[in-house]
């Protein structure tokens, strides 16, 4: 009998434990519908690891692109926002190809690029520059203005949020009044 009492404990921990995570998707789609936060996102799947020598932006031909796999998914992160209620957002986009890419296939708004929201992964020295830039770009808004979408690159969302996300994954941050900017979660967009 005590065996069977905890299989049962256990067992019910364990769907409580599955029960939240499956809600936090949830939660924070929520939250990113009321207004003054920010979803962060890593450009979808480009294969390949940083540029080549030759990089440029502007040129496309000149860097890692996306390829059918990567636009197939991003195109499934906009679909998978708007069944659930985000249909339209500012949308900011690093001046890398695959970023700018990423955003206009998700589709939910006219894509802006955005200088601070570049890669520093070949580039050390762009580090602090960008992400002073970003820093003060996210002190502007409003902490209750409409959602604001960045698409950007791992080591960007990495310095500014200390979360490590895959291609094509997202974290959600609340705008706060006095500028700064408080990190809720994690999307992946369950796909």
């Amino acid at each position: 009998m005590p065996k069977q009492r905890i299989l049962s404990a256990g067992l019910g921990l364990l769907f409580s434990v599955v029960s939240a995570a499956a809600a936090e998707p949830d939660r924070l789609v929520e939250q990113i519908g009321a207004g003054g936060h920010v979803l962060m996102i890593r450009h979808a799947i480009a294969p390949g690891n940083g540029d080549p020598d030759h990089f440029r932006i502007g040129d496309c031909t000149t860097q890692r692109n996306l390829d059918d796999q990567g636009r197939s998914q991003a195109r499934r992160i906009g679909q998978w926002l708007r069944g659930r209620g985000i249909a339209s957002a500012r949308v900011y986009a690093s001046q890398w190809c695959r970023c700018l890419e990423t955003a206009a296939l998700i589709g939910l708004g006219p894509v802006t690029e955005l200088p601070a929201l570049n890669s520093f992964y070949e580039r050390p020295q762009d580090r602090e520059p960008n992400l002073a830039g970003l820093r003060s770009f996210l002190a502007k808004q409003p902490a209750d203005g409409p959602l604001i979408v960045l698409v950007t690159h791992f080591v960007t969302i990495s310095a500014i949020t200390d979360e490590a996300v895959s291609s094509g994954e997202g974290v959600v941050m609340r705008l706060k009044g006095a500028g700064g900017a408080e990190v809720l979660g994690r999307l992946d967009f369950e796909f």
